[in-house]
């Protein structure tokens, strides 16, 4: 873009067709004390190319995964994206779509998000789902409200290790609604199943539980279903990696009332934290309450297959009494990116990313298992996630291995526990893992 700054005969033409002959007339409703007195303390004005260079130089002090060998992960994983997924969606017609209300003139948009929902309901095991949500943390907030809203009840009981940024996020949708939330006990990194059916009873609208939990680790969710539903009335809330239901049972199968999720590893860059992808899917008699937007597919009057807008009395743009939430959006383009991403794996593409995580985060594991001061913290089964138990502080450990070009994981005394949380992808090859391992030999 082409910038033009205003000439001085530009500002006296503004002013005199305002009705003023000075700029600061336009002040004289801001109290004289607190006007600003003197020039912004500003840097000269450089050419074109001398912020260009500036900028750049900026940038390079940023690492990130192009330069360092990434372990971290905690909700964000530096997963492999096919290149056509950029291609397609740097389109004009995708990448500056703003919002299909007007279905009329929407219908590739409004059938990306139909094809959206169709490959998470597929990946899920549920009847529905919605366009998307910011991200897994409001996904899961949205969720909380909606089970509270259902049952008519105010307790929430999470199950195992939760995320504990998404928890921060319920914590903070349900604060001004009353909305008690507990959390159950552990064992060994997993949820206590016999204190977490003394902690459920007739109050509890929603048992939550992530899978794999924060941790890596995989809960016994058959056996919390059971206990959720123990009550019909009472919800079972799913928080699913999407990666890993190309290798394990879908949420749907086991029982879940909602599943919710994040969908950055579909195919989202990691962003420096964001925007990402919220995923929400339920069974089909929780339908009408929904948050966000959903698609249908109909006819039109000349009997053509059509896309629309459809239950918009969940939004508030409709009916703003019967609005379910105040989300009424969704996360469009990173939508369009995950069902890109799915498109272009399928069944068997996402099994084998699945597959390859699973077998090398247990190789390494391993390795690190084998290391002098170093050890697994938990036991139980992982997928592509676990923690090591470090021979000095994590954070220092971190801090240290970026000097060596490697982001060893996610601390975990951030939060005051012990651990480094270290995520593994299909990105990762074995010399990489081994260079890791001897690495944190020197540091043992």
């Amino acid at each position: 873009m082409v910038f033009i700054p205003h000439t001085e005969q530009d500002r006296l033409e503004m002013l005199r067709a305002i009705g003023v002959e000075r700029f600061e007339e336009l002040l004289e409703p801001i109290p004289e004390a607190i006007r600003l007195k003197e020039p912004l303390r500003i840097p000269p004005a450089l050419s074109e190319w001398e912020v260009t260079q500036l900028l750049t130089t900026l940038s390079e002090q940023n690492l990130g995964t192009d330069r360092l060998i990434c372990f971290a992960g905690a909700g964000a994983y530096d997963h492999f994206i096919p290149a056509a997924i950029g291609a397609i969606l740097s389109r004009s017609e995708f990448y500056t779509a703003y919002t299909p209300y007007q279905g009329e003139v929407s219908q590739g948009t409004l059938q990306a998000i139909y094809e959206f929902q169709t490959m998470v309901c597929r990946l899920t095991g549920m009847d529905v789902a919605n366009a998307s949500m910011y991200d897994g943390g409001s996904a899961l907030a949205e969720a909380v409200l909606l089970a509270c809203a259902h049952t008519e009840r105010s307790r929430v009981v999470f199950a195992g290790k939760i995320h504990p940024l998404y928890l921060e996020v319920v914590r903070t949708y349900g604060y001004g609604q009353g909305i008690e939330l507990q959390e159950a006990p552990l064992r060994e990194g997993r949820a206590d199943v016999e204190a977490l059916a003394g902690l459920v009873d007739e109050r509890v609208a929603a048992v939550v539980v992530q899978q794999p939990n924060f941790y890596g680790l995989l809960e016994d969710v058959w056996t919390i279903e059971r206990i959720a539903h123990s009550d019909p009335k009472r919800l079972y809330i799913v928080v699913a990696d999407p990666i890993s239901l190309g290798l394990l049972e879908a949420p749907g199968h086991y029982g879940a009332d909602i599943v919710v999720g994040e969908g950055q590893p579909l195919g989202i860059p990691l962003n420096f934290g964001g925007p990402y992808l919220g995923l929400f899917a339920a069974r089909a008699s929780l339908l009408r309450k929904l948050p966000g937007r959903l698609v249908g597919m109909t006819v039109d009057a000349a009997g053509n297959r059509a896309f629309v807008l459809t239950l918009q009395t969940r939004e508030q743009h409709i009916r703003r009494e019967k609005a379910t939430s105040n989300i009424c959006t969704n996360q469009g383009l990173m939508a369009l990116a995950a069902t890109i991403y799915m498109a272009l794996l399928g069944k068997e593409g996402l099994r084998e990313v699945a597959e390859q995580c699973y077998h090398r985060a247990h190789y390494l594991a391993e390795r690190i298992a084998e290391l002098p001061g170093y050890g697994l913290l938990y036991s139980g089964p992982f997928f592509r996630e676990f923690v090591v138990r470090t021979p000095r502080s994590a954070s220092e450990i971190v801090e240290r291995l970026l000097e060596e070009g490697f982001l060893a994981g996610v601390p975990l005394d951030r939060w005051g526990e012990p651990g480094l949380l270290v995520a593994v992808t299909e990105k990762r090859s074995r010399q990489e893992m081994d260079r890791f391992v001897e690495a944190l030999r020197a540091l043992g």
